[in-house]
């Protein structure tokens, strides 16, 4: 489980790093999503691991506001992404 949730973790900064060296913005914004995929993978893995007992309910919360605030950096990234380029004047 432990090695999972690593796992899980690494594979969001992976994905934002592998997306910003895209050529395109549009596969920036893929590799976006596939991180935000992977956090909520991390975030049900947390789940299951306090239900199990291998996490105390302030570890699965620490967890779960550091997952957060990882979240809407994320999300805030996605919304920029989204919004069209500016066009340079004399284009």
């Amino acid at each position: 489980m432990t090695s999972q949730i690593r796992r899980s973790a690494v594979s969001v900064a992976s994905n934002i790093a592998e997306g910003q060296g895209r050529v395109s913005k549009r596969e920036f914004q893929y590799f976006l999503g596939v991180a935000r995929g992977s956090l909520l993978e991390m975030e049900t893995q947390t789940v299951i691991a306090e239900n199990l007992g291998y996490l105390s309910k302030t570890e699965a919360e620490d967890l779960a506001v550091a997952s957060g605030e990882v979240s809407r950096l994320l999300h805030g990234l996605m919304q920029v992404m989204r919004e069209p380029t500016p066009q340079r004047a004399g284009n």
